[in-house]
């Protein structure tokens, strides 16, 4: 019954993938709950910080901050894409990177260079084997991360610009809708997008103190600071929820599959039995 025992094999082996997806199934429902709770802890802060950096940029101010100036001639643009560790995670980053070439492919067909820092490892090893410029890269930030991990990659986008090698900034990640959506969003970072502009100005204007470049550039910072920090925890629950559903599906197909190699094996058992039977009662008649 050499059949049956290779259909006894493939049974084995695929009760055990199952433990593996039920194991991964459960630790992701066990995280998700906390992923949550810090990501949408962290949403007010990030949410303010917009409304006041979009408030001071329609201010009519005799300063002008360099990451509020729309530059008309882009010769180089940069990503800062937030990633999984992990993978297991159906199609959360696939999707984000496909959307994410397709982006690129239209910035080079029009001669632009493409600069990138990856937070995450999928990205950082997706983008190094596509050889394009990867000036940093940071990778398991953990169930906690914080925004210390994340200063070193931001100050590299933030001084290129500064500096003017950079001429617009893109935040990539995947935003989490609920459990069962996750999206994945690509927003402007620098310079600020075209309805916090500076062309409609206001007739009011600030008391800085000392004076506002000063102020200026650490609000700035903080806001890029805020919106990379929640970019994180965003994809941090996105991940959790797309591996939880994922597994739940790998466990449902180990089990369909395990019924039909059970059936199978069944079936393979019976005939073997039947044939036995019959090679028994035709030496019965030949006696």
């Amino acid at each position: 019954m050499a059949g049956g025992r290779e259909i006894k094999t493939k049974i084995k082996s695929v009760q055990n993938t199952r433990k593996v997806t039920r194991a991964l199934e459960m630790v992701s429902a066990s995280k998700i709950r906390k992923a949550q709770d810090r990501m949408k802890a962290s949403r007010p802060y990030a949410r303010m910080m917009r409304q006041i950096v979009g408030h001071v940029a329609k201010a009519n101010t005799d300063y002008v901050h360099p990451f509020m100036v729309e530059r008309k001639d882009v010769k180089r643009v940069g990503y800062i894409i937030v990633s999984t560790d992990r993978g297991l995670c159906g199609g959360l980053n696939s999707q984000m990177f496909r959307r994410i070439l397709a982006d690129m492919r239209v910035w080079q067909d029009k001669g632009v260079e493409i600069d990138l820092v990856c937070v995450g490892q999928k990205a950082a090893t997706f983008f190094r084997r596509l050889k394009v410029n990867m000036l940093a890269s940071v990778t398991h930030l953990g169930e906690q991360p914080h925004v210390e991990q994340l200063i070193g990659v931001i100050k590299v986008m933030l001084d290129g610009f500064e500096a003017g090698n950079i001429d617009r900034v893109f935040l990539c990640y995947n935003d989490f809708i609920n459990t069962m959506a996750q999206r994945p969003v690509q927003d402007q970072l620098l310079p600020l997008p075209a309805d916090e502009a500076l062309d409609s100005k206001h007739s009011w204007d600030y008391l800085y103190e000392p004076d506002a470049k000063t102020v200026l550039n650490h609000v700035v910072t903080r806001y890029v600071e805020s919106l990379v920090y929640q970019a994180v925890l965003e994809n941090l629950a996105s991940e959790h929820a797309a591996r939880m559903v994922a597994m739940k599906s790998a466990s449902d197909n180990a089990n369909k599959l395990i019924e039909t190699l059970q059936l199978i094996y069944n079936k393979a058992r019976q005939a073997a039995i039947t044939q036995e039977i019959s090679e028994i009662v035709g030496g019965a008649a030949a006696v």
